[in-house]
């Protein structure tokens, strides 16, 4: 009867393991979105007034 409650146990605690590890996968990535998207935003507004820039220079 103790296997049987420890057994249950070690798949219930699995169970809610994944569970958890979903949503802390589903977190991280959304934060790695959201950094990756910040960054490009801010590279191509900086990239853009440098060509801006050199455009004026040339012209």
């Amino acid at each position: 009867m103790l296997r049987l409650i420890t057994k249950l146990q070690t798949l219930l605690a699995d169970s809610q393991e994944r569970g958890a590890t979903a949503v802390e996968f589903g977190l991280m990535m959304l934060l790695i979105t959201v950094i990756s998207v910040g960054t490009v935003l801010l590279l191509a507004r900086g990239l853009g007034a440098r060509f801006g820039d050199l455009l004026g220079r040339l012209g």
